[in-house]
């Protein structure tokens, strides 16, 4: 969060500090809060609570005290107002020169912020006056609040809401008081292992806390970064403005270069950073450098391009290598101008019991190995994902640009992992998740189960998975969220198979969230399941399809002509990436010519006896081998269907039984192995659909 403090105001504080310090004058830190400042919860609190550690952070130039209350409002009419306990009158004595604010999590009980929420911004600037009367020069910063965690009782009866709402009444206080604001939230929030009973960090929380206050109070984040993505050989988003952002010290000036143009920007007090650079035009190499006086990045081979992340589970992750014809594709790779980064995990979830190592890996979300941007070759391309690729792959001939391809995905992984933990807080449904999720039957029993396994030699309650709800999310999709991106391409859904309904839910509420994230309503591709003798696949397929059409800015493409009845990994990949890629090139590249899919059922009509269904992008409705149609039935009013005939006429597809003689629903594919041979004139197969219910 950025505040209206002035990189003047910034610099004299932060000289005014080194200048006590040196004089041989401490720096007196007061720390004012409730419960977690105090240390409720911590191990050997005395020495472990957050402004005990502070204290060894930041040494003797420094005196730091604590007046935490545990249990303590902000508000002055709550059920412990925080400025008629002794901490406070003890706090005001101190006079500190400075004084850091973290009150308010106990304005959520439903005896204060009900009653008294009008007064929050009024007694919040009244404390900071206070401080401010007794050290005219004191610097002031207020937190906006640690995490309450789902697993609070209180959570949806109104902590949740109650919540939000505070937190963005300390936001407002701290442009009213022109006081610097710094978050606490965001360091715990994706770790609620952190947090045991839902609202107190433990020591380790504690520690993580002390360090985003030391760095909010000295300026030191650590001297200019960037997020892992940006490297050598990566593909910068090309033809929209640019934004490029990092981290630096606090007040630090700098400077980002790239193909003539030059920016400079000032580091908030926060640390963040961020530069906007006008389009690049696709092509390259480029050299870009960012400077500031902490350090510099230099970024050699930097292309132009579009960027697409391609995200999922096991048949997203399936490689090139192991696809149908990947000698081929890897012979011919470096013909092709992509660029692949390849996020690959640690550990893999595989039948087998993950050793201490892994297990702490885990629990501190370092799930992903350290990667780079490749070329594409032989070696590169074997390791990638197949779907990914192959996508990439047309998009770069047909456009004649770079391609620059992120790939996140994890076999067997559920929808809800990909999911932000704020989403799925604030939908009804999916909030249940977040609670034990190991025994909720929402997920999978598979999932369940492998995850069970994987973890069984953990001897912590909280341990973490990547199956975990909202965890790939924050280990695989938040880092990249500053790196502009396209769109996005997804092939997941096995894990979620066994109840449709479920996914219509989560499934808008993963795009939902992945947009939220980027700021922008990003084309969204997806693969249909495929086909495979799984009883409840074919209901699974119509609800994709159904979703296809009513969420904006959604397409899907169809697999089940390439399925395996036994394998839930069917080996022709390079189809599929192809399908998607037909999508993106009709929907967002201007080539209206290209044909984006097979036939997709709109509607269907009765005459004579017969079913006639009509389609979207029907031109030359056929069949894929030849032969007459096949896997239509049709159902009365009993909803009972049969196998029917079915022919081709014109733009429709007539249907009809001898069993039925006044048929009222038509299916198509129903089969969870579906041997169905319906293709439009560009060869592309139709989904599977039900009229029906």
């Amino acid at each position: 969060m950025i505040n209206r403090l002035s990189r003047v105001w910034l610099s004299l504080c932060l000289s005014l500090s080194a200048a006590w310090a040196f004089a041989g004058v401490p720096v007196k830190v007061t720390c004012v809060g409730n419960s977690v400042t105090y240390g409720m919860g911590v191990d050997d609190r005395e020495h472990n609570c957050y402004p005990a550690r502070l204290a060894q952070m930041l040494g003797d130039g420094y005196d730091v005290r604590n007046f935490g209350k545990s249990g303590a409002t902000l508000l002055s009419k709550g059920h412990r107002p925080y400025v008629e306990q002794q901490e406070f009158a003890d706090a005001v004595a101190f006079a500190g020169d400075v004084v850091v604010i973290h009150l308010g999590l106990n304005d959520t009980d439903p005896r204060n912020w009900p009653n008294y929420k009008d007064d929050f911004v009024h007694d919040y600037l009244r404390l900071i006056d206070t401080f401010k009367s007794v050290n005219p020069k004191c610097r002031v910063i207020i937190c906006r609040m640690t995490p309450i965690t789902s697993a609070h009782w209180r959570f949806k009866s109104g902590t949740r809401d109650w919540y939000a709402q505070i937190q963005s009444k300390i936001e407002h206080v701290a442009q009213l008081a022109d006081v610097e604001l710094i978050d606490l939230q965001e360091l715990l929030y994706d770790r609620p292992q952190l947090l045991p009973d839902a609202l107190h960090p433990n020591v380790e929380g504690a520690y993580i806390l002390a360090r985003r206050v030391y760095a909010a109070i000295t300026g030191d984040y650590g001297g200019l970064r960037m997020a892992p993505i940006y490297g050598d050989g990566m593909v910068l988003q090309c033809d929209k403005v640019l934004t490029i952002s990092g981290m630096a010290n606090a007040g630090e000036t700098v400077e980002v270069k790239i193909a003539g143009q030059k920016r400079k920007t000032v580091a908030s007090c926060d640390g963040h950073w961020q530069v906007e650079l006008g389009p690049l035009k696709a092509g390259g190499p480029h050299k870009m450098s960012v400077r500031a006086a902490s350090g510099s990045l230099l970024f050699d081979d930097v292309m132009a391009g579009q960027v697409w992340l391609c995200s999922g589970q096991s048949n997203m992750a399936f490689k090139v290598r192991q696809a149908a014809g990947a000698e081929e594709a890897m012979a011919g790779a470096e013909a092709h101008a992509v660029r692949l980064y390849n996020m690959q995990p640690r550990v893999y979830t595989d039948a087998v019991s993950w050793d201490s190592m892994q297990l702490a890996l885990l629990n501190n979300g370092d799930y992903y190995l350290d990667t780079r941007w490749q070329r594409a070759d032989a070696q590169s391309v074997g390791d990638f994902s197949a779907v990914a690729y192959y996508f990439g792959k047309m998009l770069a001939d047909s456009l004649g640009v770079p391609v620059g391809l992120i790939c996140n995905a994890v076999g067997g992984a559920p929808t809800e992992a990909f999911i932000d933990r704020g989403t799925m807080e604030f939908n009804p449904v999916l909030v249940d998740e977040l609670g034990d999720w190991k025994k909720s039957d929402m997920l999978q029993g598979w999932v369940r189960e492998r995850a069970a396994l994987n973890i069984k030699n953990t001897p912590f309650k909280s341990q973490r998975h990547p199956y975990e709800p909202c965890y790939l999310y924050m280990t695989g999709i938040a880092p990249l969220s500053v790196f502009p991106v396209s769109g996005f391409i997804w092939y997941q859904g096995e894990s979620n198979a066994h109840n449709a309904e479920l996914h219509e839910v989560a499934f808008p509420a993963l795009i939902e969230s992945w947009r939220k994230t980027w700021g922008e309503t990003l084309p969204f591709y997806y693969v249909q399941l495929s086909s495979i003798e799984r009883p409840s696949w074919p209901y699974f397929r119509d609800s994709q399809r159904r979703m296809a059409s009513e969420l904006d800015n959604v397409a899907m493409v169809v697999s089940s002509d390439l399925g395996d009845r036994y394998d839930v990994h069917p080996v022709h990949k390079r189809q599929i990436g192809e399908r998607l890629a037909l999508q993106a090139l009709h929907r967002d590249y201007g080539m209206s010519h290209v044909v984006p899919c097979g036939p997709m059922f709109r509607r269907v009509c009765h005459s004579g006896g017969s079913a006639y269904v009509e389609f979207d992008y029907a031109d030359g409705m056929t069949t894929s081998d030849g032969e007459a149609l096949r896997s239509f039935e049709v159902a009365g009013d009993d909803g009972l269907f049969v196998a029917a005939e079915a022919v081709v006429e014109g733009d429709k597809v007539k249907v009809s039984s001898d069993k039925v003689k006044s048929p009222i629903y038509v299916r198509y594919g129903w089969q969870p192995f579906s041997t169905g041979n319906l293709v439009n004139g560009a060869g592309l197969p139709a989904s599977t659909f039900t009229s029906g219910n």
